[in-house]
């Protein structure tokens, strides 16, 4: 009897490597929601200015818009993971950058990662003759 299509080995084959294309689609997808919730909890920064303790619970870009003309040496209190830690405003401007550059970064390297693993998925497709049929 003469099978139709491909062996049953070929096909165990290639619905594994579909499987770990769509497994590692999926685990980067989870990786950038995570980092884009981070991005979102970190999205706010509290920092209280002093003597005033103004409250600015707003975007790094307005916070550090807020920073720039005040005197480097004068102090602040910065809120982190529920602390409030004395700081200058010296040294809360790098580390405001650091941070917000630091997530964007990360997030553009994850989105690059999942569009080339995307790319390659689609390439194998068309390489084995592949059509999947969504359900």
């Amino acid at each position: 009897m003469a099978s139709k299509g491909i062996s049953a080995k070929k096909q165990q084959e290639l619905q594994t490597t579909y499987s770990n294309y769509k497994n590692t689609l999926q685990q980067l997808a989870q990786k950038i929601g995570d980092v884009e919730q981070e991005a979102e909890e970190h999205k706010f920064v509290r920092l209280f200015l002093y003597p005033l303790i103004l409250d600015i619970t707003e975007p790094h870009s307005l916070v550090l818009d807020t920073l720039e003309p005040l005197p480097r040496d004068r102090k602040c209190f910065r809120m982190i993971n529920g602390v409030l830690v004395e700081r200058t405003v010296q040294d809360v401007i790098p580390a405001l950058k650091t941070n917000a550059e630091g997530l964007k970064k990360v997030l553009d390297d994850l989105v690059k990662q999942y569009k080339i693993k995307q790319d390659d998925l689609e390439k194998w497709k068309k390489k084995n003759n592949i059509q999947v049929v969504q359900s």
